[in-house]
């Protein structure tokens, strides 16, 4: 554990998800090998919708991740919001590749939301370490906590919802509004709300200098990096305290 910066007093205590309360790297990988496989399958199942044969990709690995990334791209320049709800962009960058594979507007749609659907099944299938679990209910009895995250993991499905009093994620709401992805400002500013507690008095836990970090230093919060994913980006400004372990937390705090 080191210091940067002197802690303000803490309120509340917010998480990132992803590569934080977990290893997250793993979980893509196995996903992105078993999304390509399901594509696969649905092509060759699907495949007297084309116009021809020979619009079916030769193998697996053609449906990696590099093929969609086009779509991807090309579905952010159509709507440069879509980068603030990884769940929207996922099924239009689906719908875009499915219409170049040859299927038309409508089938393409319906096979992007299986598709969309299916991952999501696949997303919150991993077990959160037991570590975690046991520092966030201990955490719980002192602090009110919340998620804030630009993913979709499911709380309740990965069995941690209940230490939180509210989970925030990127994206469209449904009442309409748009919270923006980290770093800007949105969730930050609605979970202080939400808790009537001035930023400052907010602890942001996460792993990414620049969505985490950053974002939460900008609107006002107070930071934990943890470093030993080493997957989001570096800090490039200090954080309130650097954490190798996030179970130092409990050391930190309580």
């Amino acid at each position: 554990m080191k210091f940067y910066r002197r802690l303000p007093s803490i309120k509340a205590i917010s998480f990132d998800l992803d590569d934080t309360l977990y290893s997250n790297k793993p979980v893509m990988l196995s996903i992105e090998k078993k999304m390509a496989t399901h594509f696969a399958h649905l092509l060759v199942s699907h495949q007297h919708l084309l116009p021809s044969s020979d619009l079916l990709p030769s193998s697996v690995n053609t449906l990696n991740r590099a093929f969609w990334d086009r779509f991807r791209k090309q579905a952010l320049l159509n709507q440069p919001e879509l980068v603030n709800d990884v769940v929207k962009i996922r099924l239009v960058t689906y719908c875009l590749g499915l219409k170049a594979l040859g299927f038309t507007a409508d089938i393409a749609t319906q096979l992007a939301q299986q598709a969309l659907d299916y991952f999501i099944g696949l997303r919150s299938d991993f077990t959160v370490p037991n570590s975690s679990k046991v520092l966030l209910e201990t955490l719980s009895k002192h602090y009110p906590l919340v998620a804030i995250t630009n993913g979709n993991v499911d709380t309740k499905v990965i069995g941690i919802n209940q230490y939180f009093t509210a989970t925030y994620h990127a994206g469209w709401q449904a009442d309409g509004t748009l919270l923006k992805q980290k770093p800007a400002g949105d969730m930050f500013a609605v979970a202080c709300k939400k808790l009537a507690i001035t930023p400052k008095q907010l602890l942001h836990v996460g792993d990414c200098g620049r969505s985490d970090i950053i974002g939460a230093l900008q609107a006002g919060c107070a930071t934990a990096w943890l470093s030993c994913y080493d997957v989001g980006q570096p800090i490039s400004v200090l954080p309130h305290v650097e954490l190798s372990d996030i179970t130092q937390l409990q050391q930190l705090l309580c």
